[in-house]
């Protein structure tokens, strides 16, 4: 436990709670970096849990003082970012010797924002991914979580654009970093 972050594998009976979490972490912490009509469309087409993260026991639900506050995980599968209602990628297996790990989904309830529920999952997942075999990691970043990674080491690598069912045009960073140049 580090101040009060507790940390466990999540479950499917996790998933009616996370999905309400997801939505206030996006409207929330997604102000003066996306639109609302952004927010909406990507709560609706990409922001989401991945249930194949749940199947791999690759993702977790993080508490603070014993209320829920995020939720993040780490994946061995090409798929690199959206949740089960429009995951984008496929879920064929990556070689940890020659590809990234991908590090996905990671929300955070706006109460317990800055609060180190964030960088204590990511610890959790780079130890994860080390220890699977991986060498680095990737992801795709939303606009108010390119600070987060970027103090964390990664490195942007190219800003890409996601055209949604719906027409929105949805902005993203891809970022990158080195398992073996990240501090234990």
């Amino acid at each position: 436990m580090q101040g009060g972050i507790l940390l466990r594998v999540a479950t499917p009976s996790d998933v009616p709670h996370l999905a309400p979490l997801i939505s206030e972490s996006a409207r929330q912490l997604s102000r003066g970096f996306y639109s609302d009509r952004e927010v909406e469309s990507a709560i609706r087409h990409v922001f989401g849990v991945d249930t194949a993260l749940i199947e791999d026991r690759t993702y977790y639900v993080a508490t603070l003082n014993g209320a829920l506050a995020g939720c993040g995980g780490w994946s061995r599968r090409n798929a690199l970012y959206g949740g089960d209602q429009r995951r984008v990628g496929t879920p064929s297996f990556l070689d940890p010797a020659t590809e990234p790990a991908r590090l996905r989904a990671f929300f955070v309830a706006p109460s317990a924002a800055r609060r180190g529920v964030g960088r204590r999952l990511f610890e959790e997942c780079q130890e994860a991914a080390r220890a699977a075999g991986f060498r680095a990691l990737t992801l795709m970043a939303t606009l108010p979580g390119v600070p987060f990674y970027s103090t964390l080491g990664f490195e942007q690598v190219e800003d890409v654009t996601d055209v949604l069912p719906d027409g929105v045009p949805l902005r993203f960073v891809r970022m990158t970093r080195a398992l073996d140049s990240l501090a234990h």
